[in-house]
């Protein structure tokens, strides 16, 4: 069984599509009807902007879920998940690529979650930090000890958890977990605290799009972030992609439950292609990886 993963913030890259763009009539069309469907060119972004440029959470989420797609579709007929699933943002590439959203409404929502992410982060500043080197269970433990908004984001794959939470609870939580043998505690350069309760807003108002958006039943199980299960009912599939906002994405148990269901050869779609390749062989290097 083959599992197709599309990757999320900050496997962008300066000058991705471009040379697809050039190559295809097909992605010319899928990026000239995103411009149209965004009101700006995030193709000049993609192609031309710095690394800077493309780090603007407006910017970033269209420009990574437009890039899997197009990579996505190049594949044609050769395209057929037995599961799919998507980290983070990821998880709206992986639902536009197993038939779930159309691509336009997919582009929608995922524009609508990057403004309303970044009005979040305005409103209650927040950071992330990784943690690496130390069991999930002793960081979860930390962060329920600190009296601030402090909470697991990313299980990212054995010894690597994403944390995240106000500016002072993170920076104390390294400080203790530093303090307790981790191998390295660094707090991450984004814009907030995703993945947790200061996310609140934003779950709201992006509540409202998803529910007005018409879902399908995938051509296969999409395994979602909030649960790390497999699901292909529409109504479950909009009810876990609205919780995904403020709860943890439970990356390492994804990968572990389609292990166990069978899957047996991962392909990375999108992005810089090595993040969650890098992320299966730290849960398992028995596993082929590739990236499209």
């Amino acid at each position: 069984m083959k599992a197709y993963v599309f990757p999320g913030q900050a496997s962008q890259f300066e000058g991705m599509g471009k040379d697809m763009y050039e190559a295809s009539s097909l992605v010319r069309e899928l990026f000239d009807q995103a411009n149209e469907i965004l009101g700006f060119s995030i193709t000049d972004i993609m192609f031309e902007g710095s690394a800077e440029d493309l780090k603007q959470t407006k910017v970033t989420q269209p420009a990574v879920f437009l890039h899997s797609i197009a990579k996505a579709k190049t594949q044609a007929d050769d395209f057929h998940p037995d599961a799919v699933a998507g980290h983070s943002l990821g998880e709206f590439s992986a639902l536009v690529a197993a038939g779930a959203l159309t691509f336009e409404d997919g582009l929608k929502l995922v524009q609508q979650r990057a403004m309303a992410m970044q009005k979040a982060c305005e409103a209650r500043p927040g950071t992330m930090a990784a943690i690496l080197g130390m069991e999930d269970a002793e960081v979860e433990a930390v962060c329920k000890e600190i009296d601030e908004i402090v909470i697991p984001a990313n299980y990212n794959c054995p010894g690597q958890l994403v944390i995240s939470g106000t500016v002072e609870g993170i920076n104390r939580a390294v400080e203790i977990l530093q303090e307790k043998g981790a191998r390295r505690a660094i707090v991450l350069p984004v814009g907030g605290a995703f993945h947790s309760p200061l996310m609140q807003p934003a779950q709201e108002e992006l509540e409202k799009a998803i529910a007005a958006t018409p879902f399908q039943a995938p051509t296969c199980p999409i395994y979602q972030n909030v649960n790390a299960l497999p699901q292909t009912d529409p109504e479950k599939i909009q009810e876990n992609l609205i919780a995904q906002l403020t709860a943890p994405v439970r990356w390492t148990q994804t990968m572990l439950n389609m292990i166990e269901n069978g899957v047996s050869e991962f392909v990375e779609v999108g992005g810089n292609g090595k993040t969650l390749q890098g992320f299966v062989k730290k849960v398992d290097r028995r596993f082929p990886t590739r990236a499209l």
